[in-house]
């Protein structure tokens, strides 16, 4: 058993990426005492350099950002994505004749999203939280937990230990906070692996962002401020990592044909990155006292840039039905009221998961007769202005049951 040693907490949060943070923010403006514990010093997530990291945030996760007073602080950082252009092909040889073209003008709410570095957003978090009086921000780790009906207890490196009535993971594909609490895992590795740089170029993007589909996988370009881009490149992990160990010149010899020169002149900016990409799916979001969101909760491919927007979601609504609890002089870590949460957020990211795995297995080969079949779909899609406006909704995020904080 583990002794009780601290003043109890309403919510503990465990991992203080950008899930963690933005929904202690959402659950401190609505009244709750919050904890977030996190390994690494605030002051190295908070002066972290570009490290390859953009988000695609569409415009609904923007809506959730400035309703938890984060937006105007990163806004003069971020890039409208006023178009979005899918292609097909292979390198060197250009796009296919059909393709998908999302304009932001055939929609009434404005840009789809906004492109935006992390460290931006990172540290904005963490501003936001240091004057908040409601949160309380630790560097520890928590190496075990206990529930039962009346609370969870936590055991930390340090020593020391809390009590909360509820526990929040946000900790990631390999989430500690899940596994203590018996949750299992199903996923796989997709044997790809996305090379991660920001890419300068000589002529303007025009907020257009580009995903080009090639065998290996998908080469997204997302516009960012100024004459600069992001790119997420998947390739196989046998050819990402012989790409990896090449120099800076020679990588951008072999990025070139298949970048191509729509943009004029590219140079490399900064860094290269890798990571490996596979999916991972916690078997239930909820335990006793304890509930999983993003990447804890769901690990997605990047084909279509939703991880941090369907995080945000789940931010969103778990917010949302802990606040609905309270009001209603309900127990918010109580099993139906966590069950809420399940039930609004696990049907959604499981079909969007499933969704992405189908896409990248579709697009990512060369099967004559896959390419055909899906160069006329996009083809017959972009032709009918009422899918089309389906997909840019989509694509902002504006669909399904969305958690107040993202209805504006």
């Amino acid at each position: 058993m583990l002794r009780h040693m601290a003043q109890p907490q309403d919510i503990v949060i465990v991992g203080g990426g950008l899930t963690g943070p933005a929904l202690a923010l959402a659950l401190a403006q609505a009244g709750q005492s919050v904890t977030i514990i996190d390994s690494l010093p605030q002051t190295v997530r908070k002066n972290a350099g570009f490290d390859g990291r953009s988000y695609a945030l569409a415009l609904a996760s923007v809506r959730l950002l400035s309703g938890i007073g984060i937006w105007d602080s990163v806004a003069e950082n971020a890039q409208p994505m006023l178009e979005i252009k899918v292609t097909d092909g292979r390198a060197g040889e250009g796009a296919a004749p059909f393709f998908l073209h999302f304009d932001h003008a055939e929609i009434e709410e404005g840009p789809m999203g906004h492109m935006l570095e992390d460290r931006y957003l990172r540290r904005a978090f963490l501003d936001a939280m240091k004057v908040h009086p409601a949160i309380t921000q630790v560097t520890d780790t928590v190496v075990a937990q206990e529930a039962d009906a009346k609370g969870v207890r936590l055991a930390l490196a340090s020593g020391k230990t809390l009590d909360a009535r509820l526990l929040l993971g946000s900790d990631g594909r390999t989430s500690g906070t899940a596994q203590r609490a018996g949750i299992s895992r199903t996923g796989w590795q997709y044997g790809q692996t996305a090379l991660v740089a920001a890419i300068e170029h000589e002529l303007p993007h025009h907020g257009i962002a580009h995903q080009f589909f090639m065998p290996p996988g998908p080469l997204a370009i997302l516009p960012l401020p100024d004459n600069v881009s992001s790119i997420v490149w998947s390739e196989t992990a046998e050819t990402a990592a012989r790409f990896a160990a090449l120099s800076d010149a020679e990588f951008m010899e072999v990025l070139r044909p298949r970048f191509g020169d729509f943009l004029g002149d590219i140079s490399l900016r900064g860094k290269r990155y890798t990571y490996p990409l596979g999916l991972s799916l916690a078997n239930s979001f909820v335990a006793e006292r304890v509930a999983l969101i993003g990447d804890a909760a769901h690990g997605l491919h990047p084909i279509a840039g939703q991880g941090l927007n369907a995080g945000l979601r789940d931010v969103g609504a778990l917010a949302q039905v802990i606040s609905d609890a309270t009001q209603r002089g309900e127990d918010f870590a109580a099993p139906n009221v966590l069950a809420r949460y399940q039930q609004w957020r696990r049907f959604d990211t499981t079909t969007l998961a499933l969704t992405t795995d189908l896409t990248n297995r579709l697009f990512s080969n060369d099967n004559p007769f896959l390419r055909f079949a899906r160069d006329l779909g996009m083809g017959a899609i972009n032709k009918v202005p009422t899918l089309r406006r389906g997909f840019i909704r989509e694509a902002a995020g504006l669909t399904g049951d969305l958690p107040d904080l993202m209805k504006g």
